[in-house]
């Protein structure tokens, strides 16, 4: 098995970094088998968005603080780990963003996220599958998120985690204050959103697609793009698939 091993910059990623590499030896992204990634959550999707498109298989091992999508770090019997590992399969949502300084794609693993950008809350205009279903949200902002991206920022805006197979969109309001009553929605995964910002020169909006901003948008198109896949690693007791069910039940 050809692995290549990428870490992050901290003190403990570089050390078991080097402590892999000396027993499994290290090959060059292009040329591994799988990628194994060492650090936390965010080095994790660093290393999605770095292979996006040519989806190799990614092993991640917690080196960092949360570690939500990573593995727990051992160095012994590692190749044996990555070959009892269960795939988890996802597909980003892409963004495209419309702006005074013209149209801006981007993807995204977790979330886009739309958010005031002054002290004027954002006033929103939300059309699902070209159907107006919300004509005025005032808000100080709105996201839509992947089934493994729910439980990021979607969850931390009170917004529902989505098991991972359900083939579904939340779509979660940030402190919405008209209609106050609106929670959000669940969408289905082949629903295309459009954000339309109203009255955008006194309400300025902008537009994140997980670490890709564009600012002062008018128009926001967002669809899950299931002609990209990207495949992550978990050891069998900790698949990511009951990790995201065991989350519904943390107090």
């Amino acid at each position: 098995m050809k692995i290549s091993f990428l870490s992050s910059t901290t003190d403990a990623a570089q050390e078991a970094r080097a402590r892999l590499v000396a027993l499994y030896g290290d090959h060059p992204p292009q040329e591994a088998d799988v990628i194994v990634a060492l650090g936390g959550d965010g080095l994790m999707l660093e290393t999605q968005h770095r292979f996006l498109g040519r989806n190799p298989p990614i092993y991640g091992m917690n080196r960092g603080s949360v570690g939500f999508l990573m593995n727990s770090y051992r160095a012994e019997d590692l190749p044996a780990r990555i070959g009892a590992a269960q795939a988890a399969h996802l597909h980003p949502l892409r963004m495209r963003a419309h702006s005074a300084s013209g149209t801006h794609a981007a993807l995204a693993i977790n979330e886009v996220s739309l958010l005031r950008e002054q002290r004027q809350a954002a006033k929103l205009r939300i059309l699902v599958d070209g159907k107006e279903r919300l004509p005025e949200l005032i808000c100080d902002g709105v996201l839509i998120s992947t089934p493994a991206g729910s439980t990021a920022y979607n969850l931390s805006a009170h917004g529902p985690i989505v098991p991972l197979d359900a083939r579904l969109l939340p779509l979660t309001p940030i402190s919405a204050f008209r209609p106050r009553r609106w929670r959000g929605a669940l969408l289905p995964s082949n629903a295309r959103v459009v954000f339309e910002v109203l009255e955008p020169d006194k309400r300025p909006v902008s537009a994140t697609a997980d670490y890709t901003e564009v600012r002062d948008v008018r128009r926001v198109e967002v669809r899950e793009d299931r002609s990209i896949t990207m495949t992550m690693l978990f050891d069998p007791d900790r698949s990511l698939s009951e990790r995201i069910i065991a989350e519904q039940f943390t107090v």
